[in-house]
């Protein structure tokens, strides 16, 4: 970069390295007032921006030195002592930023100890005991260092040293790899300014180190901190990287306007600076929208998750209370189902035609209520993990059998005939016989309670290793977002709506999360309202397991216990 600009600006050796810490100045001023623009509230935003002033101050102050080494030489000395306005501040500032960026609540003593300093060291550096006389050398100047100067050079290092320390213990406790990567850009920046930057002090001493390498690091320190809040997110900014970019090239551009030789040239920079200027806005702009709606889908995010946690602990606290109320419901029940029993028999006495009659129907709405009763208990089980599997060999056939056995004669009370005629290429199948049969009889059950006449067909049948079985009538029927919704909790179809056919909502719900479980799939079709349904469900035949009959527990998922 430096042979560039040699070679195209007739720029000497030595004039080029004068303008570098007024570059370097305005270059990390620039970063400063970013930082302290985007939270001036913000107490680390206001420590990094007055370090970065610190550093303005040195590098500004080495500029006007620089100038006026040759030709008014009080007044470069001045100049050196006002470098020093800026540089006994910096051990202060980055303790202070130490502790805030690590959130450490100690060492306040210690700090108004080391600001104590920084305000001595800035009286006693007006004066010829902290620095006198003037050592030019190549393309430079600095005074001499004297009795008080030698005193700050160790409180220098060790005050920045405490900086160095916090850092380190902060790092060593963090486990979010986001904040260990700021903290060591912020460590690595920072080293940077105290030991590249600190070798100008050596010119102090008479020692030639012959590069500019600390003026360099006015350059280095706000790029690596550039990139961190850009790419890491330093100090919570997302657009701060963009706009120190912008400004960055628009810097750039204008150092060039500077270096020109002629008009027309220095005419053309400025435009092509204005034009490079007004895109950056526009980009900012452009980023700061992306970051507005980012952060509107961040909190929408949380706020929906908060919602989702409320509701799914609604739903515990629900399902708790089906539980106990069931559990409480089913023992009256129980008792009352006893008594009916006893008085149909006689116990307590010959009874009527009448009485029987009474005593049937009250029968049947007591087995209604507990067959609700247990629903909700298959519920309260399912949901709190308590469900066991218990898997075997077992014929679908003979399940189906049993189930239409037990319907049949409530099919013919509604002038229903049940069709149903063994598979012969489909028998033993790996399942929970209970559970299967359980979903069989709810399907059944359902096509004769809404179907009002007709044929129920039952099928049994074999596709690519699973079984299907299919139960279909001519009942009701219903509609796309019935077929949507039927296996959801409490959901009652509207075909059903207005009608006498009493139920809950629970029962195909209890089914799907049975067939989920031995790995299968549930559906329910239908053409349309009044043109009947099809609710079916199909199992792998096989399951991958060695046992031939298996307890699975429903929260782990695994086997508890083998029954052969």
């Amino acid at each position: 970069m430096l042979i560039f600009l040699m070679a195209t600006t007739g720029t000497t050796f030595t004039e080029l390295f004068t303008v570098l810490p007024l570059a370097c100045a305005i270059f990390v001023l620039l970063f400063g007032l970013f930082v302290f623009t985007k939270n001036v509230r913000s107490r680390i935003h206001q420590l990094m921006f007055g370090f970065c002033l610190s550093m303005f101050m040195w590098m500004l102050g080495t500029f006007f030195l620089f100038g006026f080494r040759h030709a008014n030489p009080e007044s470069a000395i001045f100049w050196d002592r006002f470098v020093y306005a800026g540089v006994v501040f910096m051990p202060s500032l980055m303790h202070h930023f130490s502790l805030i960026f690590s959130k450490q609540k100690g060492q306040k003593k210690l700090l108004i100890f080391n600001y104590l300093l920084s305000f001595f060291f800035l009286f006693i550096s007006r004066t010829t005991l902290f620095v006198d006389d003037l050592y030019i050398y190549q393309w430079g100047a600095h005074t001499q260092a004297r009795l008080f100067h030698h005193i700050f050079l160790g409180y220098f290092f060790i005050g920045t040293g405490i900086f160095f320390v916090n850092l380190f213990k902060y790092f060593r406790g963090l486990t979010n790899k986001q904040s260990r990567t700021q903290t060591l850009y912020v460590f690595l920046s920072f080293a940077i300014v105290i030991f590249i930057g600190g070798t100008a002090y050596l010119y102090g001493y008479g020692i030639d180190t012959k590069f500019p390498f600390a003026y360099f690091s006015g350059f280095i320190f706000p790029i690596l901190l550039f990139y961190a809040v850009s790419r890491h997110h330093l100090l919570g900014s997302k657009v701060l990287g963009t706009e120190v970019l912008v400004s960055s090239a628009v810097f750039v551009l204008l150092i060039e306007v500077f270096l020109s030789e002629s008009l027309l040239a220095i005419i053309a920079r400025i435009i092509f600076a204005l034009l490079v200027a007004s895109i950056g806005v526009l980009l900012i702009q452009s980023v700061k929208r992306e970051v507005a709606k980012s952060k509107e889908l961040s909190q929408l995010a949380d706020s929906l998750e908060q919602a989702n946690i409320r509701l799914k602990e609604l739903d515990r606290q629900k399902t708790e209370f089906l539980s106990i109320v069931s559990h409480q419901l089913r023992t009256p029940l129980s008792i009352i189902k006893g008594y009916i029993e006893l008085i149909e028999d006689g116990a307590f006495g010959k009874i009527t035609k009448k009485t029987k009659q009474t005593l049937t129907k009250m029968d049947e709405s007591n087995e209604r209520l507990v067959k609700l009763i247990d629903e909700f208990l298959d519920i309260t089980r399912i949901e709190q993990g308590r469900t066991k599997y218990s898997f075997d060999q077992c014929s679908m056939n003979d399940l189906i059998d049993s189930v239409v056995k037990e319907l049949k004669d409530r099919a013919e009370n509604k002038r229903l005939s049940i069709v149903w005629k063994r598979s012969k290429n489909t028998d033993k199948v790996y399942m929970d016989e209970e559970k299967i049969r359980h979903v069989v009889f709810n399907f059944v059950d359902n096509a004769i309670k809404y179907s009002p006449k007709g044929k129920i067909n039952i099928s049994l049948e074999t596709q690519k290793g699973f079984v299907v079985v299919r139960v279909k009538d001519k009942g009701f029927g219903f509609g796309k977002k019935d077929e949507a919704n039927f296996f959801q909790k409490f959901y009652r179809g509207e075909n059903v709506r207005g009608t006498n056919v009493n139920g809950t909502g629970l029962g195909i719900y209890v089914c799907r999360k049975f067939i989920e479980k031995h790995d299968g799939k549930v559906w329910g079709i239908s053409p349309g309202s009044g043109k009947g349904s099809e609710f079916g469900f199909q199992l792998p035949i096989k399951r991958n397991s060695k046992a031939s009959i298996m307890v699975i527990d429903e929260v782990t998922g695994k086997a508890i216990e083998d029954a052969k």
